[in-house]
């Protein structure tokens, strides 16, 4: 692809840049190309099955988490899909207005919201799914059965490691302080 930066060369200019500093090269390199990977396979399947369906990434995954766990609460869905509950909202109304989920308020606590997939909605995820899934195997192909499964492994414990003891580590680098809030990249006028 032209003007693509390959990731050797990325890998090859950062240990350039920081020299000699005393760095743990081995898991640079491995957060990231999970970064990487991510976004290369999101793009790729946003770009090939779910453009067909027009949905984005995130609209599918929460698609997803419902048709698997049925109908579920709107917090646990976004926790669920790795997204905030702010951007679960968005998604679900588009959703809601395409027809593929309903949005109810739970029976004994009116503050819940419960979202389950309509007809058309399970009709669609049993249409496109296998395809979704035959990009996977696209994505995976310059790997084994095994190598999957064991980059499926490797993955998964980087994921408990930052459920499990991420907090603690934050806690402990800011000396037990809130984080600072999120900006949105604007600056305030002057």
């Amino acid at each position: 692809m032209p003007g693509h930066r390959s990731i050797t060369q990325a890998e090859k200019l950062a240990a350039a840049k920081l020299g000699g500093a005393p760095i743990r090269a081995e898991r640079m390199a491995a957060v990231a190309n999970i970064y990487r990977a991510a976004s290369a396979v999101r793009q790729h399947l946003e770009n090939s099955v779910l453009r067909g369906a027009d949905l984005t990434w995130t609209a599918f995954v929460v698609l997803w988490v419902v048709w698997i766990w049925g109908e579920s609460e709107t917090r646990h869905v976004a926790e669920e899909a790795g997204i905030s509950k702010g951007t679960l909202t968005g998604v679900s109304r588009t959703l809601e207005k395409r027809g593929l989920v309903t949005r109810a308020a739970h029976p004994t606590d009116g503050r819940l919201v419960l979202l389950s997939l309509t007809e058309e909605g399970e009709a669609l995820m049993q249409r496109l799914f296998p395809a979704f899934n035959d990009e996977e195997g696209f994505v995976t192909a310059q790997l084994t059965e095994e190598e999957c499964r064991s980059v499926a492994d490797g993955l998964r414990r980087v994921v408990l490691q930052v459920e499990e003891q991420g907090e603690e580590r934050r806690l402990a680098l800011l000396d037990g302080a809130a984080p600072a809030p999120r900006r949105s990249g604007r600056r305030p006028q002057r």
